[in-house]
């Protein structure tokens, strides 16, 4: 009998010492509601970590999703601006033994046609300039998708509490006041939150 009952209090000092005690936790907290401005600054400092303060797990993934396919694009495009460039200062300066610009031609190319200097430095120089507003739109769309992020750890911090009930609807009514001298007709709008 007493080693069922040493059993018995051995399980249960194991069961209180494994249980969590989440009610101390500010962060798991159920009346948790996040400051805007520690959202703010910790989404300034590493992007995605004012979404996870504000518990939106969820748009991390997209939001890193969306940083590598710009980095993606930003490499992509800056490989193919420095081969364009490459090859545009090659087509045009007097050295012969420079000649990058011959990896630009289409497959089944005659390097030999005369008509090759009239349009060829056009085009390089067009490609060039086109992949460059690529890549520095690209740069841009980084920065921009930073910006969001963090506007968006303030905004959803600051809207956490913003309550949306099942009833949100617009009456509108004919009226008829009696109040002044006159009876008069107009129309009542109410908006029910």
């Amino acid at each position: 009998m007493s080693f069922s009952l040493a059993h018995a209090q051995m399980e249960t000092n194991v069961s209180n010492s494994l249980s969590l005690n989440t009610s101390s936790s500010a962060f798991w907290a159920s009346d948790f509601h996040p400051s805007p401005r520690k959202a703010t600054v910790y989404a300034a400092v590493f992007p995605g970590l004012g979404q996870v303060y504000n518990r939106k797990y969820w748009k991390v993934p997209i939001l890193y999703g969306g940083f590598l396919g710009l980095a993606y694009a930003v490499s992509w495009n800056g490989r193919y601006y420095n081969d364009y460039r490459q090859a545009y200062i090659d087509i045009m300066d007097d050295d012969p033994n420079t000649n990058s610009y011959l990896n630009m031609l289409p497959p089944n190319f005659d390097p030999g046609d005369p008509n090759l200097n009239s349009w060829l430095p056009n085009a390089l120089r067009h490609r060039k300039d086109v992949y460059r507003r690529w890549r520095d739109m690209s740069i841009a769309g980084v920065f921009g998708l930073y910006v969001l992020s963090v506007l968006d750890a303030f905004v959803d911090a600051q809207m956490f509490d913003f309550d949306i009930s099942p009833d949100l609807s617009m009456r509108v009514e004919p009226v008829i006041n009696t109040g002044f001298e006159t009876a008069s007709i107009g129309a009542k709008i109410q908006f029910s939150f």
